[in-house]
């Protein structure tokens, strides 16, 4: 694979490239989602953001943050979905992104499971094992967090490369010993594995992750008025998911709706749901996270990320890829 820092640097060549040439309109909105379970994705399903915004919406699934930061960077896409180790990667490349609104705290959604008779019944027992993750990936940011609190030596665990349906497929052939990876390939292979650690853990130990909703700072821009309906779609998805959880359950027609567009199981959905929390509006514009501590959060991450030679530089600041307005704005 080549070097994430080499990745960016094209990325931002290409941006560069791009700019000028292109004109947004807002009847042209592509959005990047990918399979995470999470309420939003509801209103997806239902047509809830169109009737919203007033516009046909070309929304495009991808398999992890980087294809989709790959994405934003060429102009094919104007707002897109991404966890926080891909942002932190993109923006400390300079790509004039904008994060308008906190997706998931993400917990127990993102996990490390390893294969029942892998002889992995602890974290010694990873050393000379074959672990998958998506590079770049918050996944692959947990796994090197938990590698590192637990004092291993990383270049000793075979740490390789696959995308959640590239993980489910290895898991089967039995090329792999565990993977940290989400939904839906996560409720896949802990069907005959067992979790070893998981996001929520590894972010008690110094290195939380999150998702985010970002756009591309020329359309956001001029159209602030579509962040901000897609804020308001999303904030209530939110607010119904958050006033009852339970209601949610495996029969409900929410998790039909999730299940039907990420290929997860229903039996799967309302415990993944469960693996992430949604930050309500006020929450939103708290301190903790579009007041502030997003941007440290991605600084964090950052100079995590240049630790393990991943990125080349951190920021002296990341405020500027932040923004409340969409939040504020939306009803």
């Amino acid at each position: 694979m080549k070097p994430a820092s080499r990745i960016f640097r094209r990325l931002g060549l290409a941006l560069a490239l791009t700019a000028t040439a292109l004109q947004v309109q807002a009847a042209d909105i592509v959005i990047g989602y990918q399979t995470g379970i999470d309420p939003a994705k509801v209103p997806q399903a239902e047509g809830a953001y169109e009737k919203a915004i007033g516009e046909k919406l070309d929304w495009r699934r991808f398999n992890s943050g980087p294809e989709v930061v790959t994405a934003l960077a060429s102009g094919h896409l104007q707002i897109g979905n991404l966890g926080s180790s891909p942002l932190a990667a993109a923006t400390s490349r300079g790509l004039p992104l904008v994060t308008f609104l906190v997706a998931a705290r993400i917990d127990s959604a993102e996990a490390l499971v390893v294969r029942n008779g892998s002889g992995i019944n602890g974290p010694q027992d990873l050393l000379g094992k074959t672990i998958a993750t998506p590079f770049v990936s918050t996944s692959h940011y947990s796994l090197l967090g938990a590698i590192k609190h637990w004092g291993l030596d990383a270049s000793k665990v075979k740490i390789v490369n696959l995308q959640p349906a590239e993980i489910s497929a290895a898991w089967k052939r039995g090329d792999i010993d565990g993977a940290f990876v989400w939904s839906p390939a996560l409720g896949e292979i802990k069907k005959d594995g067992k979790v070893l650690t998981d996001a929520a853990e590894v972010g008690r130990w110094g290195a939380p992750t999150f998702e985010v909703w970002v756009a591309r700072k020329d359309f956001a821009e001029k159209h602030p008025e579509v962040l901000a309906r897609f804020a308001e779609v999303t904030l209530k998805s939110f607010a119904d998911y958050n006033a009852n959880p339970a209601a949610w359950d495996a029969a409900s027609p929410q998790v039909a709706s999730i299940a039907r567009l990420t290929g997860a199981e229903p039996a799967d959905v309302p415990e993944l749901l469960a693996g992430s929390a949604f930050p309500n509006r006020d929450e939103q514009l708290s301190e903790a996270w579009l007041g502030g501590g997003t941007a440290k959060a991605i600084a964090a991450t950052a100079e995590f990320l240049k630790e393990q030679g991943r990125v080349d530089r951190v920021r002296p600041s990341y405020a500027e890829f932040v923004s409340s307005d969409a939040v504020r704005a939306a009803q």
